[in-house]
């Protein structure tokens, strides 16, 4: 099959919607989370001082050490300068969201729970266009948004779907997905960010 490569350079303000971080420890312990992010955060919750620090349970459950409540995850949005050059992805055309983004997010290792949530809050925004140019984001996230979680995680998988919104189909090379294998302390973070 022939392709016709089309690269997506992509530099612009974008803001990383809703990436959540999920912690999963083999016991209740005190985890610190600081997030070094090359941008502006502009939502956070709970709030996010010089990080976060709370007590993980097994199940997910996080106990904000600042203000003894519970939350399900931790919550940051932000506004950044990051240069994407696409040249890999998926064209997926407004019916089909739902579909690939549940065969796609499974295949990559979010839990059920976890993709979801992803779906809950990404697809009614993917399916406001007709087609959509999608490729989850690897080294360069990790760059700019760099995680320093102590004690330290066995496993971490980060998943930042970066997405632009299409009036018709282009041809681009399929992005190969690796799979993620959780073992002992876990750490899941799914979020997105649109391009124009």
């Amino acid at each position: 099959m022939l392709f016709s490569l089309f690269l997506v350079s992509c530099k612009s303000e974008a803001k990383d919607a809703k990436p959540v971080i999920y912690l999963y420890p083999t016991k209740e312990e005190v985890v610190d989370v600081k997030l070094d992010y090359k941008g502006k955060l502009t939502f956070t919750y709970p709030e996010y001082k010089d990080g976060w620090t709370v007590t993980a349970k097994e199940d997910g459950t996080l106990i904000n050490l600042d203000d003894n409540r519970e939350y399900s995850y931790l919550f940051w949005e932000g506004i950044s300068n990051l240069d994407y050059n696409i040249s890999e992805g998926f064209v997926i055309k407004k019916e089909d969201t739902k579909d690939f983004l549940q065969e796609k997010l499974e295949y990559m290792g979010l839990t059920p729970r976890e993709y979801n949530e992803f779906i809950v809050y990404w697809l009614p925004i993917l399916e406001e266009n007709d087609y959509n140019l999608i490729y989850f984001a690897g080294e360069e996230y990790d760059d700019y948004a760099k995680l320093d979680i102590t004690p330290k995680p066995d496993s971490i998988l980060r998943v930042m779907m970066v997405y632009k919104p299409l009036d018709k189909p282009i041809e681009i090379k399929e992005q190969e997905l690796k799979q993620f294998e959780r073992k002992g302390f876990s750490v899941i973070e799914w979020g997105g960010t649109k391009i124009n």
